[in-house]
């Protein structure tokens, strides 16, 4: 059913209370998401965004049953990725033929590339581009490229001031309220800072900037309206400075030690460093993860947080054991910047792991510091006596 935001704004999108992976499985869900589309009705109905297909019919009903479609003036297409966009091609054959589609050039691309050229009409804005939608108002464009694909934008209502900003300020959690000031604030803003620091921390040298220029726009925002999670209405600024924030190099003095082990020696090296950094710094964070006991887009939140992660792996093959070498492939991907690193593990024969720990982690960005402490078979009190050093190098 269609739900009053604001004004003539209404949203029209689906809960998913159910959704455990996202990006494939790349990404772990622990509190459900939402597909945020909304309805402008002024003189002119203009409908933002649609659904993922598995709920397309639902969204497609549900719209139906609120608006006379024959009457929708356009489209607006903010992002072309398939959770947002794989209603689309059913809702144009409801429409008026030659209904307008607003979207960026990229996203001509993107719609083009996913379902085909149906001869659609898109009508391609760029950043400062407005559309009368009557009664005054008017819905003003703003490219948000790398916002995390290159076709993302998003639009702005004039007079109700909301932000329907796409990707950008979301979180992967349901809440049946809608809005964030009446969700659960701890796991909201948990949540949020898990999406920005598994999908957005890569670009955050475009947040800052496209911030900057958002701005220098001079618009008030009175609501912020994510495609996915709870609507900023209370305080909307707050998700930007939260944003602002966690784009500058982000860290608090937290160590994160994750691991992974064959035959626990790796692991209580971990433990036993854990204690390290807790006794040489008291007022420091410590969280420990077995990379195969926890999803990875929650050890990598952690990571985001800290000013260091400790990596241990023991020597397999002459390498690291294959999950530390997927999760550190992951962790590359997010370009957290300014971190330190070090390293630990153990071994029987060869006992490569921790160079090759120390050579991911530098192409991944960390400062590697420290000895790496590379005990041979099983860590007696003489290695254990080793990580002390190397709690104080992280800590430095």
């Amino acid at each position: 059913m269609k739900r009053h935001i604001t004004g003539n704004v209404s949203w029209i999108g689906y809960i998913d209370w159910e959704l455990k992976q996202f990006h494939g499985d790349d990404y772990a869900i622990q509190h459900g998401s939402s597909q945020n589309a909304y309805v402008v009705e002024e003189e002119k109905t203009v409908l933002i965004d649609t659904v993922w297909a598995p709920h397309k019919e639902e969204y497609l009903d549900n719209l139906a049953r609120e608006i006379d479609l024959s009457k929708a003036d356009a489209v607006i297409a903010n992002h072309g990725e398939p959770d947002h966009s794989s209603g689309l091609p059913d809702l144009m054959e409801r429409l008026p033929e030659g209904t307008p589609i607003y979207c960026t050039a990229n996203g001509v691309r993107s719609l083009k590339g996913q379902y085909g050229d149906r001869g659609w009409n898109f009508q391609v804005v760029k950043t400062g581009d407005r559309l009368d939608v009557g009664n005054g108002k008017e819905l003003i464009f703003v490219e948000m490229r790398m916002l995390h694909w290159p076709d993302s934008m998003a639009t702005y209502l004039t007079g109700d001031n909301i932000l329907f900003s796409m990707d950008a300020f979301g979180q992967h959690y349901a809440v049946e309220e809608l809005f964030a000031d009446r969700a659960d604030e701890g796991i909201l803003l948990g949540e949020a800072m898990k999406y920005y620091a598994n999908i957005l921390n890569p670009f955050s040298p475009l947040v800052k900037a496209k911030l900057k220029e958002i701005g220098t726009l001079d618009l008030p925002f009175a609501m912020i309206a994510p495609s996915h999670g709870a609507i900023w209405r209370d305080h909307p600024e707050q998700i930007i400075d939260l944003y602002a924030k966690w784009s500058d190099d982000f860290q608090e003095d937290q160590v994160t030690i994750v691991y992974d082990t064959m035959w626990g020696g790796t692991e209580k090296l971990a433990h036993a460093l854990s204690v390290a950094v807790s006794e040489a710094s008291p007022d420091t964070k410590v969280k420990v993860f077995n990379i195969n006991k926890t999803d990875k887009n929650t050890i990598a939140t952690e990571i985001f947080r800290s000013k260091a992660v400790a990596v241990g792996s023991p020597t397999v093959g002459q390498d690291i054991l294959s999950g530390m070498t997927g999760f550190l492939a992951f962790i590359r991907q997010l370009k957290f910047k300014k971190k330190k690193a070090g390293v630990f593990g153990t071994y029987g024969w060869s006992g490569e792991s921790v160079a090759v720990l120390s050579r991911l982690l530098t192409d991944s960005g960390f400062t590697v510091v420290g000895d790496p402490v590379k005990v041979n078979w099983f860590p007696h009190q003489e290695a254990l006596d080793e990580l002390p050093a190397l709690a104080q190098a992280m800590l430095a």
